[in-house]
């Protein structure tokens, strides 16, 4: 993790003062750098994109803050993170995210309002495209990513089937703004083993490997100031103990003002811990620059 960061870093930081001094922020359509996804990269609210958080042009340092709230019938995940674009070349982001169990947490042995918790470190190299500028050619945006994730609870993830508190994923997604239609269209392929997103661990006593997982995004932009869509993921099935299903949502996102934006969507993320049909409302706030 620490190599690829500073591979990736050596791309974009300046060789002199001088030139850092021309970086500027800003300059990017509004929502054609995505919102925030509840693991902190830029993207949508549960795929990733291939584009590159904050409002920053290929001469310019951008970054990008979210709180977002997944309200569940039995589970309420809230996530906070932020994320910083280098030349629109290279993202860096952190994310936090807190599961709280409420009354199910009893039901299910561990303690009514019992949570769960990781930290995500992550790291995203655009390779080839320009999302918005390349319109005149056929080649999507194309990035490679990678996410560090660590459980905060390792003897209960363990203890429900787990094979590991902590795990990395990795990711290529490719992205692709057609102005004239007014659509983004969106495709990522993840290589993981995290079980619901890592907060119950990495593996399983069902499969321990790796598997490829699909994330895909299409919207439509109703206008410069608001993107309606959808957005599907899909999820490895690694313990014995519960079923884990895919993930889909419908969404509208809205620039209020230039650098803020909310996000409000119906998420359905189907069986959590032997609990069915979770479905409910998604709500994200996200500042950039």
């Amino acid at each position: 993790m620490r190599l690829f960061c500073l591979a990736i870093l050596s791309l974009c930081l300046p060789a002199s003062p001088i030139l850092a001094a021309e970086y500027r922020s800003g300059g990017k359509l509004l929502l054609t750098d995505g919102i925030s996804t509840v693991e902190g990269a830029g993207g949508g609210g549960i795929a990733s994109w291939a584009t590159i958080a904050g409002q920053e042009t290929d001469a310019g340092i951008g970054g990008a803050a979210h709180a977002t709230l997944v309200a569940l019938p039995a589970f309420t995940l809230t996530a906070l993170g932020a994320s910083i674009g280098l030349r629109d070349r290279v993202e860096l982001s952190y994310g936090r995210q807190r599961f709280d169990t409420r009354a199910a947490g009893a039901a299910l042995g561990l303690g009514r309002g019992f949570t769960f918790g990781q930290d995500i470190v992550g790291a995203k190299l655009r390779l080839v495209g320009d999302a918005v500028y390349d319109q005149d050619r056929w080649l999507p945006q194309i990035s490679v990513g990678i996410q560090y994730k660590r459980a905060n609870q390792d003897t209960v993830v363990r203890a429900v089937g787990a094979a590991q508190s902590r795990g990395t994923d990795l990711y290529v997604a490719a992205t692709k703004l057609l102005l004239a239609e007014g659509l983004v269209l969106n495709g990522t392929l993840r290589w993981t083993k995290a079980n619901q997103l890592g907060l119950l661990g990495f593996g399983g006593d069902g499969r321990r490997g790796r598997s490829v997982q699909f994330e895909g995004s299409a919207a439509k932009l109703l206008s410069s100031r608001l993107v309606v869509g959808a957005e599907f993921r899909s999820k490895p099935d690694n313990l014995r103990f519960a079923r884990e299903d895919h993930a889909f949502d419908l969404f509208a996102a809205w620039a209020i003002a230039r650098h803020l934006t909310v996000t409000a969507a119906y998420a359905d993320l189907g069986s959590i811990a032997t609990v069915r049909r979770q479905r409910g409302p998604f709500l994200s706030l996200r500042t950039a620059f």
